[in-house]
């Protein structure tokens, strides 16, 4: 029986540490530990993809948590089937005892294990969306007061005004005057259209 580790991160930004510490805990070989670092809406996840290929039946995978197997309720439903059923792997959640396939391999074990994975992961992917609608209505209420997210707008170029005004008035082509200015077509027009509102770009 092979051991495995695997931990997964939401962002280049975050480190595993605490998947990490978990894992090592559990005295899985560092060789053995695979590691993705993926944005919420990229989720191809190489190093994963690379550890079910490599797993045999009857060698063990721990995880810190059952949402490090899939981003949404239905994911992770389909992963832990894809491991347990089709690969013949046994499972152990570090931190939901519950979840550890080793134990109760009889019909009822089984059950129990299966009821509390659906259980788990629609908390986990409730509380997701909770957290995504919590910054969505603090984003609009920020939004709201006047808070600009990104980065500050480039200024206007110099001759822009003059540009502008030929353009308007027919003396020369949108793209002739872009060209003047230095900038794509569509964002002199851009441009344009929160000039004419009295704003600088």
């Amino acid at each position: 029986m092979n051991v495995y580790g695997y931990l997964r991160v939401s962002s280049a930004d975050q480190n595993g540490d605490r998947q990490l510490a978990a894992l090592n805990k559990k005295k899985v070989p560092l060789g053995n530990i695979f590691m993705d670092k993926q944005s919420g809406k990229d989720f191809q996840r190489p190093q994963y993809k690379r550890l079910v290929r490599l797993i045999q039946p009857g060698d063990l995978l721990y995880v810190l948590s059952i949402d490090r197997l899939g981003r949404d309720y239905r994911e992770v439903q389909n992963q832990w089937r894809i491991l347990t059923k089709d690969r013949g792997i046994d499972i152990c959640v570090i931190d939901m005892p519950l979840l550890d396939t080793r134990k109760g391999k009889d019909l009822m074990g089984t059950f129990i294990a299966d009821l509390v994975l659906q259980i788990l992961s629609f908390v986990a992917e409730n509380e997701r969306m909770n957290i995504r609608k919590r910054q969505e209505e603090g984003i609009a209420a920020a939004k709201a007061k006047g808070v600009r997210f990104g980065r500050p707008p480039k200024p206007l170029p110099e001759n822009y005004p003059r540009a502008y005004a030929r353009w308007k008035s027919g003396a020369i082509s949108g793209a002739a005057a872009a060209r003047e200015c230095g900038m794509a077509l569509s964002t002199f027009r851009y441009k344009a259209e929160a000039y004419e509102k009295g704003k600088e770009g």
